[in-house]
């Protein structure tokens, strides 16, 4: 079985340089917010070109403390902020609003991009609303000069998910600024499956903005500046000093691990080309560097049933593909209280029936790839013709 992900490899190219970071931290005893903390958040801070850098419990987390830093949530008259994002995301997105007492509001998706239609913002604007939350979905940057813009116009904060993106870029104002460094704050997450993954939880937060910043370390630790002295509820969310060791053994190697999956989902890309009449691969949008977190394509059809047994059939062949997302935020139990029906976001509708994703990590092989590719050819082209349907060219966004 080819899988859609192997850590085992990059554990091993790594192994010797692994055992000694973690022996030594564990030798140093020093296990909250130690050296290897400080140090890596200064490493990642210089990688992503921001000013602060501060690690946490969890992407989710990550989150969760941009909303408290920024003040988003249930107000004293019983009201709630509202915070824009997408539908069509992994639940932490929408999770940590609700957690934060606010009320997240959906825009739909481009289909091109799978990332938030900046044209459907306006719409979604009322009084109450307080943050955009646009998510970096698979590797490639949300429009945020679109989406800064208007925040700037309607006074609203940014917050970055940038949970599958870590290194991808976008021209900003004619230079090429990294996802995470942009809006007023950036989350980003470090579960093992990311493109710089810890080996177990693992989050961060980043800003440019000095006072957020020192805000954002104290909520981190119980709402304290100085020990035993509580200004406010914050959360226990620190990143670990084991985990904070393994990623600095991974951060100086992530270029090369996000250039190898660039070069992976070209070969994908141009290999998969005479199956264009029933598939569409990632766009990849100029002016924006994607990291491909997911080599996800849209399936030519929308009946779920199609895109179900091609999936099967490939596991059958050996190859192991995913699903990211089948059901949308707004149809998740936890968020049927908002009110939305199955035909309020048709792209993501549309989308949730389509995208396949296939293997993708640095270490995949060309061997491995030709199988894969072998594989959803043979799949692909043993589906009746009637289930394939032209797709129109998407507004981009």
């Amino acid at each position: 079985m080819i899988p859609i992900l192997d850590l085992s490899r990059q554990y091993k190219n790594l192994e010797a340089d692994f055992t000694k970071a973690l022996i030594d931290a564990a030798a140093s005893t020093k296990y909250i917010l130690g050296p290897n903390v400080k140090a890596f958040e200064a490493e990642v801070a210089e990688f992503l070109g921001v000013k602060h850098a501060i690690g946490c419990a969890s992407g989710t987390d990550a989150l969760l403390l941009a909303m408290f830093a920024l003040n988003i949530g249930r107000n004293a008259d019983g009201t709630q902020d509202e915070v824009i994002t997408t539908p069509f995301t992994y639940i932490a997105t929408s999770e940590s609003v609700v957690q934060a007492g606010a009320k997240p509001v959906f825009v739909d998706v481009c289909p091109t991009t799978f990332n938030m239609d900046i044209t459907q913002l306006e719409a979604a604007l009322t009084p109450r609303t307080k943050a955009i939350l646009p998510v970096h979905l698979y590797g490639q940057p949300a429009n945020m000069p679109e989406i800064m813009a208007f925040a700037q116009k309607h006074n609203l904060k940014v917050i970055e998910d940038c949970a599958q993106a870590i290194g991808s870029a976008i021209d900003m104002d004619g230079h090429m600024t990294k996802v995470g460094g942009i809006g007023d704050i950036g989350c980003f997450s470090f579960f093992p499956s990311k493109n710089l993954g810890a080996m177990g939880d693992g989050g961060l937060v980043t800003t440019n903005d000095d006072e957020l910043a020192a805000r954002l370390r104290m909520l981190r630790v119980h709402g304290s500046r100085i020990k035993y002295d509580h200004e406010e509820a914050g959360l226990n969310s620190r990143l670990d000093e084991l985990q904070a060791a393994v990623l600095r053994v991974k951060l100086p190697h992530l270029d090369t691990f996000n250039g190898n999956r660039g070069a992976i989902a070209q070969r994908y890309s141009e290999k998969l080309a005479p199956l264009a009449d029933k598939i569409t691969p990632p766009a990849i949008m100029e002016g924006r560097s994607h990291v491909f977190h997911q080599y996800t394509l849209r399936l030519h059809t929308t009946d779920p049933d199609v895109r179900n047994a091609i999936q099967t059939a490939m596991s059958q062949a050996g190859v192991m593909c995913m699903i990211y997302y089948p059901i949308p935020l707004y149809a998740q139990k936890t968020h049927l209280k908002l009110g939305y029906s199955p035909g309020s976001f048709p792209a993501c509708e549309t989308l949730r029936h389509q995208v396949l994703s296939l293997p993708m990590f640095p270490e995949l092989t060309e061997a491995e790839q030709d199988t894969v590719i072998a594989a959803l050819t043979d799949v692909i082209n043993a589906q009746p013709e009637s289930v394939w349907v032209k797709t129109a060219e998407p507004a981009l966004a």
